[in-house]
């Protein structure tokens, strides 16, 4: 990274705390000159004027660079690029980069772009930072306030993927370096480890995941990662590249039979289950297990009757996903249930 200015990309969902992370890095930089590119917008979207009005030496007015076309994602070339020039060409360059996406974006293809011609030579990914909403996830929200991120996605003309909240969750975490659980203080120990097992389910190796409250993090947690993250993208690919991959399911069935899970106050079950009649059925079962006593969590995959393809289903909180995969000639149809250890896994049959 000699001589190339260190960025840190930072994404999350509208209201999971980001600005709150931003703001306190701005306060607490120690000198370091930061450039802050944001792309938040839209009604419910960011105001940069929040930082830019902070009247810190740190990040000044005309060191904030607003995105306001749509989703980074998906205006890398006419929107990114365009704003990563312009600090270059800066007679004063900054120490630092900071890019705040929008909730709505898929980290991978902004990581892609810091190997463009231009950009590779001066600027290395210093880390992407992933901000989750604890009690959201806990929910099986994701977002503080769904309706708020379909305004969002509703207003964006430029948006094109129709990426679900769990997909963008799922590939948020899967292209982080560092995972950020926010409003940690707002939950027990138990629903921040319940929170922390969702998280492992997709994030990679060696990835570390710390709370945070409104106080924020010390910057010497956030930079200085040093991950150089565009140079192996190709790892940090999620649903944009494999979207609904049977063979990704199958795998965390397999791992989770029968054992405890890392944290010491959760365990999972496999049921297997029968043919159901139709997909209300197969929620209705799911919704069943739900209420028993101390169960979190349910996942897997069902046979339909008349359905070529296995139905998936993920359902945490008040939150019930569902789809149905690639048609299988093997079919096993199955699910996980995941709960504290002292749950009522006595679980009817379908």
């Amino acid at each position: 990274m000699t001589g190339k200015i260190a960025a840190t990309i930072i994404t999350g969902f509208l209201g999971s705390g980001k600005t709150t992370l931003i703001r306190n890095l701005i306060e607490n930089a120690n000198g370091a000159k930061l450039a802050l590119i944001v792309n938040e917008f839209g009604d419910m979207g960011f105001d940069g004027g929040i930082f830019a009005a902070c009247n810190n030496p740190n990040c000044t007015e005309e060191d904030v660079i607003e995105l306001t076309n749509g989703c980074i994602c998906c205006t890398v070339a006419d929107d990114f690029q365009p704003a990563i020039t312009r600090i270059l060409e800066r007679e004063e360059r900054p120490d630092h980069i900071i890019i705040e996406t929008s909730g709505l974006a898929l980290p991978q293809p902004l990581v892609q772009a810091f190997n463009w011609p231009g950009i590779k030579e001066n600027v290395s990914v210093d880390g992407v930072i992933s901000v989750v909403d604890g009690p959201a996830v806990r929910d099986g929200l994701f977002a503080s306030n769904p309706d708020d991120v379909d305004q969002q996605r509703r207003a964006d003309e430029a948006l094109d993927h129709a990426a679900s909240l769990r997909e963008l969750f799922e590939d948020q975490i899967k292209c982080a370096d560092l995972i950020v659980i926010s409003k940690s203080d707002k939950m027990d120990s138990y629903q921040s480890g319940f929170v922390r097992m969702i998280i492992k389910d997709h994030q990679r190796d060696d990835v570390k995941i710390i709370n945070s409250t409104l106080k924020g993090l010390a910057p010497e947690i956030l930079l200085g990662i040093d991950a150089n993250a565009q140079d192996d993208i190709h790892d940090r690919e999620g649903h944009h590249h494999h979207h609904h991959h049977a063979e990704g399911h199958d795998h965390h069935h397999h791992d989770h039979h029968h054992h405890h899970h890392d944290h010491d106050d959760f365990k999972s079950i496999v049921i297997k289950t029968p043919q159901f009649k139709d997909k209300s059925e197969a929620h209705a079962y799911v919704e069943l297990i739900l209420q028993r006593k101390g169960i979190l969590r349910v996942k897997g995959k069902v046979a339909i009757e008349n359905a070529v393809a296995p139905y998936i289903i993920q359902a945490v909180g008040k939150r019930l996903d569902s789809y149905f995969d690639k048609p299988s000639i093997a079919n096993p149809s199955q699910l996980v249930v995941i709960g504290m250890h002292n749950a009522d896994f006595s679980i009817p049959s379908a």
